[in-house]
């Protein structure tokens, strides 16, 4: 068993005890099948490791730290590399799943709240969407050669949109990241990563 396999398992039963309930059957195998889906390059397997595994480090700061962990785990389980509504829809499906394992609606609400604000319009208001913000952008503040390597997997996911679009578009998306107050919400990821992910968007735009 992979670092990564060991990881789903145990995020995975770790996620549904602290629900209380049991998953749906074949949920977990439709989820990293959709993460393995071959028109991904960064929204992958790797990209929901990392996060779970920064959630191990801070799932005792959440109040809900098992709606956060399964908002992780569906974050982006619906990626259409030209679609506009892929949170939404992978919302749609958690709410769905939450459902038929007979949890109340309010559980559902809030981890589709969870999952539209990984759509990074605006600061989440409440912690655990924070938290959870925080962690789908712990990649920016990664070492250089990890962020290197993701922003050549996001300009491969929009191999389709020729180079002087995809160049104008990525860069206005970084500086967004620039003009915040700060990019990360939560103490710790602020601490940790702040620097570093000013660093690595700074040398992403000056190439």
């Amino acid at each position: 068993m992979t670092n990564s396999e060991a990881l789903f398992e145990r995020s995975w039963q770790r996620t549904w005890q602290g629900l209380g309930t049991t998953p749906p059957a074949g949920l977990l195998h439709a989820l990293l099948a959709a993460y393995a889906e071959p028109q991904r390059r960064y929204h992958t397997q790797q990209h929901l490791a990392e996060c779970l595994a920064h959630f191990e480090t801070v799932q005792s700061q959440a109040q809900h730290p098992a709606e956060v962990e399964l908002a992780l785990w569906f974050h982006d389980a619906v990626y259409d590399i030209k679609a506009k509504d892929n949170e939404l829809r992978s919302a749609q499906w958690a709410v769905q799943a939450l459902g038929q394992a007979c949890l109340a609606e309010s559980q559902g609400g809030r981890v589709h709240e969870l999952i539209m604000a990984t759509r990074h319009e605006a600061l989440p208001e409440h912690g655990d969407a924070r938290l959870l913000v925080d962690i789908d952008l712990a990649i920016l503040g990664a070492d250089p050669e990890r962020f290197a390597e993701y922003d050549a997997q996001v300009r491969a996911e929009y191999a389709w949109v020729p180079w002087p679009i995809y160049g104008i578009k990525r860069k206005q998306v970084l500086q967004g990241f620039l003009q915040r107050s700060a990019i990360y919400a939560t103490p710790y990821f602020h601490a940790r990563l702040e620097q570093q992910a000013h660093a690595n968007l700074h040398r992403s735009l000056a190439a």
